[in-house]
Formats: structure tokens, C-alpha cells, sequence
């Protein structure tokens, strides 16, 4: 039964502890390391019109975060790609859905801090999420900015890093934004609050290359790939936000909305340009490839 005024969720499977459960299933306890202290990895892979674009690339990716964070990945890919194709018949063909596979630490030794790699735990849950329309949104600078590797675990898809992220996308909220730019250390453009960063300038694309603060993306790769493979020149160069002030277009990469434009930076306007354009049909064209990964079916 759900509590009056509760929220209610879109329909989700998740696989914990040997079974499939229907709903929201609690798999953490308010003792649970990964609750309490923040030892949770995961990754994104999306299901959409029949397809499941990079889908093994996501689940590869979980596990090396398990890595990066000292956790045990104690399931292989081939078990990952299993359950997710199985998890994936409960739901319509052609459902739009979030496939999140995760690990996390339930014991800290001696209670504390430092956790124990051999308590690693695990789920997959898919759920329906509808891919969000490519109308554009307003971007602004952040004032916080993206950690460097001295300081958190930036080479894992780490649930740590997204309070930073949450904060900056509440601050510019209030100042009317729908995203933010946000900087690395030195003060060069990391990446978006939760996601990849592009702009188009002169007919050519750039976006910041990696440098150890922030994740270079599945999606991210991808478009950088099937741009070139297509004539278009992409420079991973360090850029700075009066780059992005004078850019003709900017869009951004990442798995959950895939290939978005940006319709305004401050007070400028922009258009979803051709170069935008072009990467979005190239991904959708790639998604519905047979190199792409496994149809939902």
C-alpha cells in the first residue's frame, strides 16, 4: 500500500539477493556502508524504440567503477548481460527504460569508515523512464567545481560524486537555469552537472578532453567516434566558459537523454545547429544498427 502523498515511481523490476521483485525493493539498511557512508557504484545503460545502444560497454563499466573503488565486482559481464536481457522481457518492447546495475559496501570494519571489499553487494533494477524531449534548456557557470583524482574516486561512476553535481544543478535552478557548466581545479570547463559538454564553433566540435575529472562517457565516445568516422573534425582540448560563450552551437552527451541541445547560455540565445543535428541522427542511426548491441527482444 503507498503512504498518502507518497510519490509514486515508474513500474521498475529490480534482481537482489536471487530474485526478480517488482516495485522499489529497500536492498539497503540504514547500517549499510553504501547508505551511510557512500561505497556505491553504478551505471546507466538505456533501453529505447526496440534497442540497446553500447549496452555491454555499460555493464563492463560498473565493474571497473567496483574497481576504482576498491569494492569486489563479484559479477562478471556475462551475468550482468544475462539478467539484463531477462529483466528486460518484463517490460514492452518498445518501453523507454533505465537499466542501473550497482555494488555497494554493507560492512565497515570495526564499524568505521573503511570499509570491507568482501561485503560487496549488488542489484540491477530497470525501470521506465521516458527519454526526454530535445527541446533545449538554459545553461549558466556553476561556482563549484568537478574534484580531481587526489581528492575523490573520479575514475568510478561513484554515487559519491552526484551530491556535487545535485548541488551545482540546485544553484543554478535558482537563478532560473536548467543545467550548469562546471569547472575542473585549474578553472577549464569539466563538463555539465551531469553530463558531457560539446560546442561547435567554425564548423568544427570541441569538448573538453579528459584530464582525470570527470568520466570521458560511453555516449561521449561514441559521438566523438561517429562524428569523425562521418568528416566532421572533434578537438578534446582544454576550453574555457568564454569558450562556451562564443560558441555557434552547444549540446551535450550522456546516457540518459543521449544527444541534447542547448537553446541558451546566460543571456544568448542559440539554435540547434546543423552540427548538433548531425551527431543526434548519427548516434539514432548507430543505436539501430546491428553493431550497436542487442535488440530488447
Amino acid at each position: 500500500m503507498t503512504a498518502p502523498g507518497a510519490r509514486v515511481l515508474s513500474r521498475t523490476w529490480t534482481f537482489f539477493d536471487g530474485q526478480w521483485r517488482e516495485g522499489n525493493t529497500p536492498i539497503l539498511g540504514s547500517r549499510s556502508h553504501g547508505a551511510w557512508l557512500g561505497s556505491t557504484v553504478f551505471d546507466g545503460a538505456r533501453a529505447f524504440e526496440g534497442v540497446t545502444p553500447d549496452l555491454d560497454c555499460h555493464l563492463a563499466r560498473v565493474n571497473r567503477s567496483a574497481e576504482a573503488m576498491w569494492l569486489d565486482p563479484v559479477v562478471t559481464l556475462d551475468q550482468w548481460r544475462t539478467l539484463a536481457l531477462e529483466g528486460l522481457k518484463r517490460f514492452a518492447g518498445n518501453a523507454q527504460l533505465y537499466i542501473r546495475p550497482m555494488y555497494w559496501a554493507e560492512e565497515g570494519l570495526g564499524g568505521g569508515v573503511r570499509f570491507d571489499p568482501a561485503s560487496t553487494n549488488w542489484c540491477l533494477a530497470i525501470y521506465e523512464a521516458p527519454m526526454p524531449t530535445p527541446n533545449g534548456g538554459a545553461i549558466t557557470l556553476s561556482p563549484f567545481r568537478r574534484p580531481s583524482a587526489e581528492v575523490a574516486p573520479v575514475g568510478a561512476k561513484a554515487s559519491c560524486h552526484y551530491a556535487n553535481g545535485a548541488r551545482a544543478l540546485i544553484e543554478a535552478s535558482r537563478r532560473g537555469f536548467d543545467n550548469c557548466l562546471m569547472c575542473d581545479l585549474l578553472g577549464n570547463i569539466a563538463e555539465f552537472a551531469n553530463s558531457n559538454a560539446f560546442l561547435a564553433k567554425d564548423g568544427v566540435v570541441f569538448t573538453p578532453a579528459p584530464n582525470g575529472t570527470f568520466l570521458n562517457g560511453v555516449t561521449r565516445q561514441r559521438v566523438i567516434g561517429l562524428l569523425r568516422a562521418d568528416g566532421v573534425e572533434v578537438i578534446e582540448t582544454s576550453l574555457t566558459y568564454e569558450d562556451f560563450l562564443g560558441a555557434d552551437e552547444i549540446f551535450s552527451t550522456g546516457n540518459f537523454q543521449k544527444v541534447a541541445p542547448i537553446a541558451r547560455i546566460d543571456d544568448r540565445r542559440l539554435e540547434s545547429g546543423p552540427l548538433y543535428r548531425r551527431a543526434r541522427s548519427l548516434y539514432w542511426d548507430f543505436a539501430h544498427s546491428r553493431s550497436a548491441a542487442r535488440a530488447v527482444a
